[in-house]
Formats: structure tokens, C-alpha cells, sequence
């Protein structure tokens, strides 16, 4: 289904990014023929000795056999090797003891055919949910994927794990620390079932940087805080989100401490998240939801994620209607603190009510002129105190639903 879909209005114009070679981690994809046919569907990396791995996962309490094999891996010993193998067609959740054996068969010859502790094999599934895993497919390409193993194949590796997203997303940054430098290169999937709490993807990043454990697992769970929980698509969180961080040492930099790092890593995760909702099922608009003035930070993003979520406002986006009061709905359903005779909106630049009612100069045809845009912005002043949260969106149209009512047959 995904080569079927055009390529979203949203997409960056220049395509998938020349991305550089990060050191110490090779590439493989292949056609198994999980679901899809023609099409590349699994993804290898092979990491190298050293490498130190941080990661974050879903919340839901539905989590994939994959995503609980992950979990329980993390912060285990970095002197082997590791491998990260990705299927695309078939998220292996919701399919009980045969997940938990699909998840160990593809591990453990993983494990055996790279020289590798099976602990070390960390693995994704990403697809329909509820059918198990055809995993004799899957295991049956990995002596193929070894022997194409390239540092140089990351934009296959892109799209080798996308389902129902139209384009391939990466983003890299480098870096000068101590005299030398830095790579980071990340690429992700994402396209439906966008929400916080791990915001509902597959990502995976990768740096020739060194860290200790501690200040790469930190850091990691401090910027998806900034960045892939700060963006939702139709407010529907995964079984199977899967965000990896590898560090293998090989530009010689241990980073531990450094704040250059992290402002890169920052950028890294900002562009990913940003492409996931670029990329939202059937999306025309990316729209960021700007809340300042709540009570503390937490109110500013209820309030955020509450315009966000609305099916009532995000239609009124995709039909370009500056409808504002579906706005203050939001914000008066969001459960956060709020007063009316307080609240200020902006479409864009657009003044559109202030102090509990609409603005005396508010133009209808300036807010409409903005919302024709394929970039739109929502600001909200709850005049109440300095808590502030910016969260990203995008529309929901008609192709949404045509998108969902058919994915899984």
C-alpha cells in the first residue's frame, strides 16, 4: 500500500538527504515478502564492537513482543558487537506466545550468524497488528543481508521500514568536539498512529561518537521529551513505537558531558519528528500549536495537545476555515486551567480574539489568507503565567480515512 500512495504535498523538495557515513555501522536491506511485494522490507545494521545503545519505547500497555525484547536488552555490557533488524508489513503485536517465538528465532540466528551475543540483537516489527509474523521469511534473507552489508546504505535502510509513510526520512548533523569531528544520522518511519508517549514510530539514530551509558540513555529520553512526544498526528499511540540511539565510538570523541553534542542530536531529533508529521496519513498542512501564559508547563501542553487532537479543528485547517471558535473549545475541554476574559488567539500573525472575545480589527480574510498555506500556526496566550509548550500537527482529511478504512485488507 505504501507504493501506491503519492508522495505527501509536505515532503521536502529536495528528496532524501545525501546522508554521511556514520563509522562503525553497516547497512543491509531485502525483499522477504512480509506483506509487501516488490519492495524491500527488511532492514539489518550491523553495529560495532562498543557501541552503547539508548533507547525509549511505547507506553502502551499493549506493547509488541519486539518492543519488550527491546526494553529488557538496554544497558546490558558494549564490548561485542550488536546487530538492530527491522521488518516492515507486520507489527508482530497482539499475537501472544508466537511473538515472543518469532522475536526469539529471528534473535537468536541473528546472534549466530553475526558472531554476536543475543543479547545484543535488538529487533522492530512495524505493519498490521494482530497476525503473526512470518519470521521463516524473515530469517530466511539474513545470510543475504550479511553479505551486503555497506556503511553507504542507510537511504535503503530508510525505506526498507515504511508502511503506509510516502517518503523515506532522514536527517544528520555534524559536529566539531575537541578537534575533531562528530556524525550523527538518523532515519525514521511514521506516518499514522502518531501520539506522545513515544510518538508512535520507528527511529533510529546512529553517531561515531563515544558516550558513557548514563549520559546517552539521559540525554536520549530528555530530547524525545522536546521532540517526538511533542508531536501528534490523529492522537492514536502505537504498540510498537521504537526509538534507538547507537554510539559507536569510531570518531575517537567521547562526547559524555559535551553540550555541542546534544545541541546536534536535538537538531537530528527535531527534523526526524518534524518529517513524521510532514509525512501524517493524507496531511496537506503542518501545523504548529504554540501555547504560552498557562499556569506551568504541563497545562501549556494539555491545552497544546487538546487544539492538536481535535478532529474539529484539524478539519477546519484541511478546509482552510479559520474557525475559531473550535479553539477556544479546545482549550476549554483541555482540563487545564483556564479563563476566558484572559485568552488571546492568533492565526499566524493574525490577531483573532483577546481578553474573552473576537478582536474589534480581526480580518476573516487575513486568518483565511493564512490558513491557504501549507504551513500553519495556532497561538494561544492563556494570560494566566509563563508555562509554554509547542507541540506539531498537521490536517485530517478525506485521504485519512481512505488511508485506514482499508488498511489491513
Amino acid at each position: 500500500m505504501a507504493d501506491q500512495l503519492p508522495v505527501s504535498p509536505l515532503a521536502p523538495k529536495g528528496g532524501f538527504p545525501d546522508l554521511p557515513d556514520v563509522g562503525g555501522v553497516r547497512f543491509a536491506t531485502i525483499a522477504a515478502g512480509v506483506k509487501y511485494l516488490g519492495r524491500a522490507d527488511v532492514m539489518l545494521a550491523e553495529l560495532a564492537p562498543g557501541t552503547v545503545i539508548a533507547g525509549t519505547f511505547t507506553k502502551s500497555k499493549t506493547r509488541a513482543a519486539p518492543v519488550l525484547d527491546c526494553q529488557e536488552k538496554l544497558g546490558g555490557p558494549t564490548d561485542a558487537g550488536a546487530a538492530i533488524l527491522v521488518n516492515s508489513g507486520n507489527a508482530n503485536a497482539f499475537t501472544g506466545v508466537a511473538g515472543v517465538t518469532a522475536v526469539k528465532a529471528i534473535t537468536s540466528e541473528v546472534a549466530a550468524l553475526m558472531d554476536i551475543p543475543e543479547t545484543r540483537v535488538f529487533t522492530a516489527s512495524t505493519g498490521v497488528i494482530g497476525e503473526p509474523l512470518p519470521h521463516e521469511k524473515v530469517t530466511a534473507t539474513l545470510a543475504s543481508l550479511k553479505d551486503s552489508l555497506a556503511p553507504s546504505a542507510i537511504a535503503d535502510a530508510a525505506k526498507a521500514i515504511m508502511t503506509t509513510d510516502t517518503f523515506p526520512k532522514g536527517a544528520s548533523r555534524q559536529v566539531t568536539i575537541d578537534g575533531k569531528t562528530v556524525t550523527i544520522s538518523g532515519i525514521a518511519k511514521g506516518s499514522g498512529m502518531i501520539a506522545p508517549d513515544m510518538a508512535t514510530m520507528l527511529v533510529y539514530i546512529f553517531t561515531d561518537a563515544g558516550a558513557e551509558p548514563d549520559f546517552l540513555q539521559g540525554t536520549l529520553s530528555g530530547l524525545t521529551n522536546q521532540t517526538f512526544n511533542c508531536i501528534t498526528v490523529d492522537s492514536d499511540t502505537s504498540t510498537s513505537d521504537t526509538l534507538m540511539l547507537a554510539a559507536t565510538g569510531a570518531s575517537g570523541v567521547d562526547v559524555t558531558g559535551k553540550p555541542e553534542f546534544t545541541h546536534a542530536l536535538l537538531d537530528v531529533m527535531t527534523e526526524l519528528s518534524h518529517l513524521v508529521v510532514r509525512d501524517g496519513e493524507g496531511a496537506t498542512k503542518f501545523v504548529t500549536v504554540d501555547v504560552i501564559g498557562a499556569v506551568d508547563v504541563v497545562d501549556a501542553k494539555r491545552v497544546a495537545m487538546s487544539i492538536a487532537n481535535s478532529p474539529l479543528v484539524k478539519t477546519a485547517i484541511a478546509g482552510e476555515d479559520p474557525n475559531w471558535g473550535r479553539i477556544v473549545m479546545a482549550v476549554g475541554k483541555s482540563g487545564a486551567e483556564a479563563d476566558r476574559d484572559t485568552l488571546t488567539i492568533h492565526f499566524g500573525d493574525v490577531l483573532v480574539a483577546e481578553k474573552g472575545q473576537v478582536h474589534p480589527d480581526y480580518s476573516e480574510t487575513a486568518a483565511a489568507a493564512h490558513m491557504k498555506g501549507d504551513e500553519v500556526t495556532v497561538r494561544v496566550d492563556l494570560g494566566l503565567g509563563s508555562g509554554h509548550s509547542t507541540v506539531f500537527t498537521c490536517d485530517l482529511t478525506a485521504q485519512y480515512i481512505s488511508i485506514n478504512a482499508d488498511y489491513r485488507s
